[in-house]
């Protein structure tokens, strides 16, 4: 999808944007102030310590989001799309690029994404407790039904992920909606009280704070990265709704009703500084209190939905790029191509976050676990726009410079104060992405072993097909044989050759592409070739964010081919190699045996590219690596 949105569509993509984009750092407000104020352990609340960190809130998220991300890093999209994995995309595509610094790209993509999964078992964690915990402000009685009512919430959320996001999907625009005019109206009431409170937008308050309270102030940074958890979505996204839209939801709603709350709670704060325990339920009339906690945990379940999507479509892109090994993915959705369904990736989400939820049991012990992943990330991210606004955009140094220092050096800040939380449960999320980290390493790694492998045993295929022998036994139809390796002889057609002795009438070697750009146009899919003795090379070409249909594909190809399409008429081929450790040095061996455990259990090949499974044919070898 690209950028250019027609005016009468924006005002409905800018809805729709709220329902998705902003729904992690919309539901902020429930616990970001509080933890703040809780970082400081005993700080005095008083108009010098209110005011200077309501400044640093309204500054962290003026230059994070809306001129790091809103304005600078959305410029760098992939045919439209953003997020990380585009962005390392994006990097990758530059012509020229030694391997020390495509192995540095990767490197930041890797850890980027990886840190996205561990963040991905924390928002629907932190979201829905909090949410809930509205009701200890009814009445102390609702207490020990907390965490279950909670977990009751996530079972449901979950469950109805193999049913898809469209039916919801239709009311989180404007619910959404609703939440962010609502918290931003019972901002306003409480400034208008306090209107000094305004003051905040002075950056001075934010300088004396830190002057005065160098020490606690460094603790304080760890909470506020709360209030832009999130930030990155609004990047990630970019490709379902286009520029425009997220920058006017942005700029017109979510962050005017994000700063109007903050300083709403802020001035509650002033007035009765007690109102600590919880500031955003206790800015609500008792009879707005139940109410709000039905909205919130809508807008919570809403964080959570668009949270989990991104992990699913995240996890779908590294699998196109090769980053992953193939997984069983549904389709939920019959004319929306995003909305998919991993199944295991949706259950082992699931046991992560109710674990979480059981072991820190409130917001404010999973906070010491949030930020951590969200820091590294966007330090990440900077560095990848800087790289391609260097060496693909052509950007003067002095123009780079000028917007990396700064950033880099508030990045910093709020990665060595988060640093702080490793302790205290920011060890969950980064644990989490070592194992994401290492198993992307390992699956490309071990295809790199394992392509060099096989191309060692390989015949040319134009040696072949000249020498082949007349004795070989033609017999009518279709043979299909998937290859990633087009110009030499797939092993699968040497195999049939070698137990069956007999080769089709016609030979199609099919190599799926998946590019490094999101979507490919219709006549840039196919590519077909003529070759002698029936055979025929056919290149179908996919970006990553694609839905590679192989039957579908082929069809046009034999049209083009001039051969008559008949799928029960066609045989596919597919190789699939045994592997056995070999104990080598180009990996250790507990590497090797991750990878051919990773292999084993990948899902097949026929499920991946749509192709019925009564029409496939596995040969298979064994092979060492």
């Amino acid at each position: 999808m690209q950028n250019k949105v027609s005016k009468p569509a924006v005002p409905a993509l800018t809805l729709a944007a709220l329902g998705v984009v902003f729904g992690d750092i919309g539901t902020s407000p429930l616990y970001a102030l509080k933890e703040s104020f809780h970082a400081t352990r005993g700080l005095p609340i008083n108009e010098i310590n209110v005011l200077g960190i309501l400044s640093l809130i309204f500054w962290t998220i003026t230059l994070i989001v809306s001129i790091k991300y809103v304005l600078v890093i959305m410029r760098a999209d992939n045919n439209g799309e953003g997020g990380i994995m585009a962005l390392l995309a994006l990097n990758l595509r530059q012509k020229g690029l030694s391997s020390r610094k495509k192995f540095i790209i990767i490197i930041l993509g890797f850890v980027g994404a990886s840190l996205f999964f561990g963040d991905g078992i924390i928002t629907p964690a932190i979201s829905v407790l909090s949410a809930v915990e509205g009701l200890s402000i009814a009445t102390p009685a609702f207490d020990r039904f907390i965490i279950p009512i909670s977990i009751g919430i996530l079972v449901a959320l979950f469950a109805v992920q193999r049913h898809g996001s469209a039916v919801m999907g239709k009311f989180f625009g404007p619910i959404t909606l609703i939440w962010f005019l609502s918290i931003g109206a019972i901002g306003i009431s409480s400034i208008i009280q306090s209107p000094f409170v305004l003051a905040l937008l002075s950056p001075h308050w934010a300088f004396l704070f830190v002057v005065n309270n160098p020490f606690i102030s460094f603790f304080v940074m760890g909470a506020v990265v709360l209030t832009v958890t999130g930030g990155e979505a609004l990047y990630a996204d970019m490709g379902h709704f286009g520029i425009l839209p997220i920058r006017l939801g942005w700029f017109l709603i979510v962050l005017p009703c994000l700063i109007l709350n903050y300083a709403g709670q802020g001035a509650l704060l002033l007035r009765d500084p007690s109102a600590i325990a919880n500031p955003f339920y206790l800015l609500l009339p008792s009879a707005f209190l139940y109410p709000m906690i039905i909205l919130a945990t809508a807008a919570a379940v809403i964080a959570s939905q668009a949270l989990i999507s991104g992990v699913f479509s995240m996890a779908k892109q590294a699998i196109q790029l090769g980053y992953l090994p193939r997984l069983t993915i549904l389709h939920t959705s019959d004319s929306e191509i995003g909305q998919i369904y991993i199944p295991l990736l949706n259950w082992l989400l699931f046991i992560s976050i109710t674990i979480l939820v059981l072991i820190f049991e409130n917001s404010s012990s999973l906070a010491g676990a949030y930020g951590l992943a969200v820091t590294v990330t966007m330090f990440c991210d900077t560095l990848l726009v800087a790289f391609l606004a260097y060496s693909y955009w052509k950007w003067q140094t002095w123009k780079v410079l000028l917007f990396i220092i700064p950033f880099v050096f508030i990045d910093l800040i709020l990665l060595s104060s988060n640093l702080l939380k490793v302790f205290i449960g920011g060890w969950v999320p980064v644990f989490i992405a070592i194992i994401v980290f290492t198993l992307m390493m390992t699956w490309k790694k071990g295809k790199e072993i394992l392509q060099a492998k096989l191309q060692k045993d390989t015949l040319a295929l134009n040696t072949f097909i000249q020498y082949m022998g007349a004795t070989t036994q033609n017999i009518s139809g279709n043979a299909v044989f998937l290859t990633g390796t087009p110009q030499v002889v797939p092993h699968a057609l040497l195999h049939n050759l070698k137990h069956n002795k007999v080769l089709h009438e016609r030979n199609l070697l099919v190599t799926i592409n998946i590019m490094e750009i999101p979507y490919v146009d219709s006549e840039n899919r196919i590519e077909t070739e003529v070759l002698d003795k029936g055979f025929y090379r056919i290149r179908l070409n996919y970006g990553f964010k694609e839905e590679p249909d192989v039957p579908k594909a082929l069809e046009k190809a034999f049209d083009t081919l001039g051969i008559e399409y008949n799928l029960m008429d066609i045989s596919f081929f597919v190789s699939r190699e045994r592997l056995i450790p070999s104990m080598s040095n180009k990996m250790s061996n507990w590497r090797e045996k991750l990878f051919v455990t990773m292999q084993k259990n990948t899902s097949p090949v026929s499920d991946f590219y749509k192709i019925p499974s009564n029409r496939v044919v596995e040969l298979g070898s064994q092979i060492e690596i």
